[in-house]
């Protein structure tokens, strides 16, 4: 595959509209379509006195990244001291605060309707790094989270590459969803008992009761990170994105796997199914198309 076919580019060096009507429409028609929207003039600005937060040390050895809630304030996996936490946060707030109001004025019609997930900083190197196939994030997958179902809804993530060594972050992008799901299915055995999904929620091990939806979701993701098959011989596209390009995507739907780089800040996001401008290409409807029945 080229690059061109998973990645639609716009010119934009500024955070804040107002944008042109084409801009706008040509945004959500691509994310919506499954592509990447890659800003490669569009930097996140690191303060003079930020600069050390950078630091790969910043982050503990538990996780692949730090992360910020902007809810509570929590911020897990950090190893600075009360006043490194203090800064931490301001950055990450910052670019949280950052990126929700360029996608509201990206895309006015899903700002009331946008749920603000949390913020992290990923200063650590994808190369090299170990872990399961299940948990291996250099492997093609769409995201889902198995103590988080999300009943159907989007799940759009925005990306900055602030590597203060200039280094580009390698992104693998896989083919269109609908492909990949027909050729999963089959392979998907039923969703286990009502009775179970609520049991899991009862004890907090998920929070919310899983869909049929999340059970295909998840089995998807770990389907393709687990076939080895897949791995080495499905389309793929390679692509470099700079220190200081911006990019988004439905990482639900993009078939995607981060090889190597450091310093990214990404903001996640939930958007209901129906806020979409085109419902009918989430992954929720190509799904119920497939087993020609709600999931939901």
């Amino acid at each position: 595959m080229q690059p061109s076919a998973v990645l639609e580019t716009l010119l934009l060096d500024k955070w804040r509209g107002p944008f042109t009507s084409e801009v706008m429409a040509h945004a959500v028609a691509a994310l919506e379509q499954g592509k990447v929207l890659y800003l490669p003039q569009l930097p996140f600005r690191i303060e003079e006195d930020e600069d050390d937060l950078l630091d790969p040390v910043t982050a503990g050895a538990a996780r692949k990244n730090i992360s910020y809630d902007p809810a509570s304030g929590h911020l897990a996996n950090a190893t600075v001291d009360a006043v490194g936490a203090v800064r931490l946060k301001g950055m990450m707030d910052r670019f949280g605060r950052c990126a929700a109001r360029f996608l509201e004025d990206l895309i006015p019609a899903y700002a009331s309707a946008l749920e603000k997930g949390r913020t992290s900083f990923r200063p650590l190197e994808i190369a090299g790094r170990t872990s399961s196939p299940r948990h291996d994030d250099k492997r093609l997958h769409v995201d889902a989270f198995p103590s988080r179902p999300l009943r159907g809804k989007r799940i759009l993530r925005l990306f900055s590459n602030v590597a203060r060594d200039g280094a580009a972050r390698q992104w693998r992008v896989g083919e269109p969803f609908g492909a990949f799901a027909r050729q999963f299915m089959p392979r998907v055995g039923a969703p286990p008992s009502p009775w179970r999904a609520l049991l899991l929620d009862v004890l907090g091990i998920t929070k919310g009761r899983r869909s049929a939806y999340d059970h295909y979701m998840l089995n998807l993701h770990d389907g393709a990170k687990l076939d080895a098959d897949y791995q080495a011989g499905a389309p793929r596209a390679e692509i470099a994105f700079p220190a200081g390009a911006t990019w988004l995507c439905y990482t639900d739907q993009v078939l995607h796997a981060a090889l190597s780089g450091h310093g990214a800040l990404e903001q996640t996001f939930y958007l209901p199914v129906a806020a979409m401008a085109e419902p009918g290409t989430s992954p929720l409807r190509v799904l119920e198309g497939i087993k020609g029945r709600a999931l939901v």
